[in-house]
């Protein structure tokens, strides 16, 4: 038998809810203040189309790691100690901010994860009375001995358009070759693909808390076979406002030749990378920077693969510790079942065919690695997909000499391009803007950006589909340096990424576009009973 309320009780309740309906709260730290005379009466409250309220836009973050360094010791209570990587390691950071067609340029600047100033990049303006020729740009350069944020206020209603990217080189040393990142926005769910705590591997993650608000972290690991149960220590990791803190991820799941890690935070968002090294002996097998990949879905398309000459390749991997030393797609499956996956590898002619056959079954719960041995030397792209959701890399490995020092490069799939990307390509290793497109067609535009702001004349490619298209970038353009790109994609889905090669030796680096700028956005809100 139900108890009837008594008269008190629900005229307090009333007063309860009518002071509740004042607030609404739209998710991710956003609340709506709504004032007791807006309440729409009951008739206005019938099923239709709720209503979209704008969002106001906030600051643009970009994270950029710090430079490499060598893991000297992980105690038993603390972070682990590091070094300097060699006495030749060089960093850049290249920041690179555009403004509005109208003239309008946001307030940017380089500033330490506590705050504290490097270097302002733009001062911001207003939009002039007349809107100049071109859009206004801001380029900024410059070494750092930790991690650094890119902040960007928005704009004119829109998030700024802004990007930077980290690189780091060595000629010396067990950190010996060339590391770079696009330095990605905060987020709470990341996915991290291409590691390896092998013997003689070192993977290293650094989490980053940009925010006001402290971030609880926990981590999920898919190796070589599948992991029973979350390893001590990597649930509820606390991560207070403006740090960073380091994992030394050997000591989570050790013995692993491929690992993937998923980070998912709680409160605050976070920014992520890992430092992934090898050291075969006393021989350097190379350094890279492992940026977040696009989460796990049906389909996912990697650019920017380089593939050495195959007979060499394949008699170095067959060398013993040399066994990763080889290019190989790297497909994890966090579900609980396994994915047939089927593959495309197409380079600037057209598709190839891999010798060990284009479908393979990925089991549930682990990475598999599928190899591209066998395949002609060049620059590729390559498109997965399965009916199962998944995520993937690309390991592209530079050097054929087993007694020289080798370098890789971990190139993560990442989304279609779209209008207005920004792409810094730095002042250090020779770059290359990669773009593959799977299928149809499309038309891709790339304007550069020199030292001083300026635009110059873009450069159109027209890429087939199941083609591979590359754009090497000129040491001048009008007699100035190009030091970023705008890059624009239309028709069918597009890809693309940055890759960098040492001008001498093995080095090598992956660079991911990061997503354009969007617009303003608005949430649906639904007021009820």
């Amino acid at each position: 038998m139900t108890r009837a309320s008594k008269p008190g009780t629900t005229r307090r309740l009333r007063r309860a809810l009518g002071a509740a309906a004042g607030v609404v709260v739209l998710g991710a730290g956003t609340v709506l203040a709504v004032s007791a005379g807006t309440i729409p009466t009951s008739a206005a409250l019938s099923p239709g189309t709720p209503p979209a309220v704008d969002v106001p836009v906030g600051q643009t973050v970009g994270v950029c790691p710090g430079p490499a360094q060598l893991l000297q010791s992980t105690p038993v209570q603390g972070d682990p100690q590091f070094s300097p990587a060699s006495k030749t390691a060089t960093n850049r950071l290249t920041a690179a901010v555009i403004g509005e067609a109208s003239g309008a340029m946001p307030a940017s600047s380089l500033a330490g994860v506590n705050g504290s100033l490097l270097q302002k990049v733009s001062d911001g303006q207003n939009a002039p009375a007349a809107p100049p020729a071109s859009r206004p740009a801001a380029i900024a350069s410059r070494s750092t001995n930790g991690p650094a944020l890119l902040n960007a206020s928005a704009l004119e209603g829109r998030p700024a358009s802004s990007a930077a990217l980290y690189q780091y080189s060595a000629t010396d040393g067990d950190l010996r070759g060339v590391a770079a990142a696009s330095c990605a926005s905060p987020a709470n769910d990341l996915w991290f693909t291409g590691a390896s705590t092998l013997v003689g591997r070192t993977s290293v993650m650094y989490l980053t808390n940009a925010s006001t608000t402290p971030a609880t972290v926990n981590l999920d690991f898919y190796g070589d076979q599948a992991i029973p149960q979350a390893p001590a220590g990597s649930r509820s990791i606390q991560i207070p406002p403006g740090t960073t803190k380091s994992f030394v991820l050997g000591g989570f799941v050790p013995s692993q030749r491929n690992l993937s890690v998923h980070v998912r935070s709680s409160g605050g968002p976070v920014s992520g990378v890992i430092q992934q090294s090898t050291l075969r002996g006393l021989t350097p097998g190379g350094v890279d920077f492992l940026t977040p990949v696009a989460s796990p879905g049906t389909r996912q398309v990697v650019t920017a693969v380089e593939l050495q000459e195959p007979v060499a390749a394949r008699n170095l991997a067959a060398g013993s510790g040399f066994e990763d030393a080889s290019a190989a797609l790297q497909v994890t499956v966090p579900g609980a079942a396994d994915a047939v996956v089927q593959v495309r590898v197409f380079g600037p002619s057209g598709p190839v065919t891999l010798p060990a056959g284009a479908v393979f079954t990925a089991k549930a719960g682990t990475v598999t690695e599928i190899p591209l041995a066998g395949l002609p030397a060049g620059k590729y792209s390559v498109a997965a997909s399965s009916d199962v959701s998944f995520a993937a890399s690309v390991r592209s490995v530079k050097g054929l000499k087993s007694s020289d020092p080798l370098d890789f490069a971990i190139s993560g799939a990442q989304g279609r391009l779209g209008d207005g990307h920004v792409v810094p390509v730095g002042d250090g290793a020779t770059p290359t803007l990669v773009f593959g497109v799977p299928d149809g067609h499309a038309k891709i535009s790339a304007v550069p950006i020199t030292a001083d702001g300026a635009f110059h004349a873009p450069v159109a490619l027209d890429v087939a589909g199941g083609t591979t298209a590359t754009l090497a970038v000129p040491d001048k353009v009008d007699g100035a340096k190009p030091v970023a790109y705008s890059v624009s994609a239309s028709g069918d889905p597009a890809y693309g990424a940055v890759l960098l090669e040492a001008a001498q030796g093995n080095g090598i680096a992956v660079a991911s576009i990061l997503p354009a700028a969007g617009g303003r956005q608005s949430v649906a809100v639904t007021l009820g009973y």
